[in-house]
């Protein structure tokens, strides 16, 4: 198979994050008013809440929740909860990817709480959820692992019960995967992910039982300011109503406004999991039938439909060694980026070698259809290199 395929993607954005824009976005359609004006400003308060209020729309986030714009994307989330949280009760912490890895980090290393538990699983796999002490234990997870591809595939195994917090990053998964907001007491978010937004901001979802930890608990350690939500042992209320702790970007802020917009014009959040999920079976029904490459999930119902990773599995190129392995999923990557049909798809530098296809809304499914033949092009050539080289 020499020849190039004949379709091209319209659109060769597949990157995990920043990820691709939603169709028909252009800088026109942006309201420009809030520019070079105070983020505390009548106008700029109005955008930021109207981004909150919209994300709570489009996500169907409880009313009785609490949604926040927070700086440095969605690490910067999570961080600012793991230190203003934790500490009150023991903490079971998940990890079967890169990001759950960082908060393990972050909690053994440096918080170095006395009786956190680490449940860890390869990549491709899930913990036993069934190890997880969701009922006494405060717990920290990723719904969906960005550079593994696995996700949970649903918050069955979290007690309704439970007297400690779920801490959920959701950034691959929030807009593609439904949430089930009454197991989860915090939920962490960016804008890059999904709904194609621009990077540096993060969002953080506050159940009323979260709200309670913060004006009950005081860590231990001081809290720089950049962390600190509450002032006097009370929750500050004017963070989740659009007074953001720092300057946030007011072009990035309509960015997000005009893609959760656009995000309600197609329907919703019914509509975005249907799309996500449209996509990714394009993806995994080429897998099926295509000899060369398997999923990196082994499970199917925890395979991701956001960031599909794959990793090769043609016989004669795995018994050649790793280094193989990884010379071809590189080269395909290279290959694909200098056709400029499929840019920024290579597996995460901590990941096992392979490729990351986003399969998130903002994609458009003809695209992906468009791609595969592409991909099993560049894997030729790659495997003829190796055959030559030997």
């Amino acid at each position: 198979m020499t020849d190039l395929p004949n379709a091209r993607p319209r659109a060769p954005f597949f990157s995990s994050g920043p990820c691709a824009k939603r169709p028909g976005w252009s800088l026109a359609n942006l309201k420009t008013e809030s520019l070079g004006r105070s983020h505390r400003a009548k106008l700029g308060k109005a955008r930021l809440k109207l981004a909150i209020d919209l994300t709570r729309e489009v996500l169907d986030v409880p009313a009785d929740y609490r949604i926040g714009i927070v700086p440095a994307s969605d690490t910067g989330a999570v961080e600012m909860v793991l230190w203003s949280m934790l500490g009150a009760r023991p903490v079971d912490m998940l990890a079967w990817e890169s990001f759950g890895e960082g908060w393990v980090t972050d909690v053994v290393k440096q918080l170095k709480l006395d009786d956190a538990r680490v449940i860890t699983a390869p990549y491709g796999e899930l913990p036993d959820l069934s190890q997880v002490d969701t009922k006494n234990r405060d717990v920290v997870f990723t719904w969906n692992g960005t550079t593994s591809g696995v996700r949970v595939p649903n918050a069955d195994w979290i007690a309704a019960d439970r007297e400690g917090l779920t801490i959920c990053d959701a950034t691959s998964a929030a807009f593609a995967q439904k949430l089930d907001f009454a197991k989860l007491d915090v939920v962490t978010f960016s804008w890059q992910k999904v709904l194609g937004g621009e990077a540096a901001h993060g969002m953080l979802i506050l159940s009323p039982r979260a709200v309670e930890r913060l004006e009950s608990y005081k860590p231990a350690w001081p809290l720089p300011k950049i962390f600190r939500m509450t002032k006097g042992g009370k929750l500050i209320e004017g963070i989740f109503e659009g007074e953001t702790i720092n300057t946030p970007s007011m072009l990035a802020v309509e960015d997000y406004i005009d893609a959760l917009e656009w995000a309600k014009s197609i329907g919703g959040l019914n509509a975005l999991v249907a799309k996500a999920d449209a996509n990714a079976k394009v993806i995994l029904d080429w897998v099926e039938k295509t000899p060369w490459v398997a999923n990196l999930a082994k499970v199917p119902e925890t395979a991701s439909n956001t960031s599909v990773c794959l990793v090769i599995a043609d016989a004669d190129v795995v018994g050649l060694g790793p280094e193989a392995v990884a010379q071809v999923a590189k080269g395909i990557t290279a290959a694909l980026d200098k056709e400029g049909v499929a840019l920024d798809i290579g597996a995460y530098r901590d990941a096992p070698p392979g490729l990351r296809i986003w399969c998130g809304a903002t994609v458009e499914q003809s695209d992906l259809e468009a791609l595969t033949p592409w991909l099993d092009w560049a894997f030729v050539q790659e495997k003829a290199k190796l055959a030559k080289a030997a």
